[in-house]
């Protein structure tokens, strides 16, 4: 090497022992690494971590070796103001030749030999790449870990938060529920998460029904909570729910009343009286011994039945009453269409005569079967079209 190829690759060496440097001590203080190294693994996570255990033990045993080979250039470079030919000679053999030396691995002694087992030399190069190989295998074992440790362990602790808050609730209610199953169960799966990460398929899969169960159940409590508190409030609010379905049953009733005697009406258009069977419902309601939990549900499922049944009411009133709008259009429309056969010259036509009359009679007597009416009116319009549309 010249003396200025020799400063250079000094000066290029050093940086990258220091950019070394720091990616091992970022490793080091990497958060999952520092949990391996004291974690008690096992099955196929064990097996890989055992390697990249192995392959750090090499690169940290070649990073030695390394950084003596650079603590020599540095005290030869350091020795003289002027580099002369002995020391660019000593710089070229430790920079550029194979000048790391990598002992040759003590064997077991069923594999050892008498003969002496020869040590290797690498260059610098050769060794950093070695490094490199090393560092990758702990990283790749590293980052698989990580993921898994990430995507499951924050829903691990969302499941345990939610458990701790199910037996808040309970204890608020004074209630029990048997909940041994469930602890066990997260107990088992965060332990097989923490020991094999890498085989933890299975635990993710156990995980969301418990994360929905526990969901659910949470939410039916806070539910009881509140309607434990707001008991009084709600069961007002559902009696006057009931005053609404009783009102709107009776308008249900007038118009079945109003239109029974216009429309002929098939039995099951008798409107359904189910007030009384919610007000009987509301009376247990009040009497039973129920938990909050099984009252809070029975509670919900009664005010949605009682705004079902106001709502039923009101739709069958209305299309009772809309059965009178329909005679009524068909009415106008079967004199609208003896209108136009008069312009046509077809009103005269002894069958659209005779069609007329059914249509009439159909629509002018009650009660009045509208599905006939409707076919009779269809009949008179293809009649006075000349059979057509």
């Amino acid at each position: 090497m010249s003396r200025e190829a020799a400063e250079f690759a000094l000066s290029a060496r050093a940086a990258e022992r220091d950019r070394i440097s720091g990616d091992l001590l970022d490793l080091e203080s990497h958060t999952t690494y520092r949990l391996l190294k004291d974690a008690t693994l096992r099955g196929r996570t064990r097996q890989r971590w055992d390697q990249a255990q192995t392959a750090l033990a090499a690169m940290w045993s070649l990073n030695d070796a390394y950084r003596e080979v650079l603590r020599q250039a540095e005290r030869i470079r350091a020795g003289r103001a002027r580099l002369g030919g002995d020391q660019l000679a000593a710089l070229t053999e430790l920079l550029a030749g194979p000048s790391v030396v990598v002992r040759a691995p003590r064997r077991p002694v069923e594999q050892r030999s008498l003969l002496p087992q020869p040590d290797e030399r690498l260059t610098l190069d050769e060794t950093v790449l070695r490094m490199d190989a090393a560092f990758q295998t702990a990283t790749d074992a590293l980052t698989e870990i990580d993921s898994t440790w990430t995507a499951l362990l924050p829903r691990l602790d969302a499941a345990d938060n939610a458990l701790r808050e199910v037996d808040a609730l309970l204890l608020r209610l004074g209630e029990t529920a048997d909940l041994a199953r469930t602890r066990a169960d997260l107990s088992r799966l965060r332990a097989a998460v923490l020991e094999d990460p890498l085989d933890a398929g299975a635990a993710k899969q156990e995980l969301d029904p418990i994360a929905r169960f526990l969901a659910g159940t949470q939410a039916d409590l806070e539910q009881a909570l509140a309607v434990r508190d707001e008991y009084g409030r709600r069961r007002e609010n559902l009696g006057a729910a009931l005053d609404q379905v009783r009102a709107a049953e009776s308008e249900a009733r007038l118009a079945h009343g109003a239109v029974v005697v216009k429309i002929a009406l098939p039995p099951q258009a008798q409107p359904r009286n189910r007030v009384g069977e919610l007000a009987g419902e509301l009376d247990a309601l009040d009497a039973a011994a129920d938990s909050w939990l099984a009252r809070s549900k029975r509670l919900a499922a009664l005010e949605q039945r009682a705004q079902e049944a106001a709502q039923q009411a009101l739709t069958t009133a209305k299309a009772l009453f809309g059965l009178i709008a329909r005679r009524d259009e068909l009415r106008g429309l079967l004199v609208a269409s003896q209108a136009k056969a008069a312009r046509l010259g077809t009103a005269e036509d002894p069958e659209a005569v005779r069609l007329y009359a059914q249509a009439r009679a159909l629509l002018w007597t009650a009660p009045c079967d509208l599905t006939k009416a409707a076919s009779a009116v269809d009949l008179y319009k293809r009649a006075i079209h000349g059979g057509g549309r």
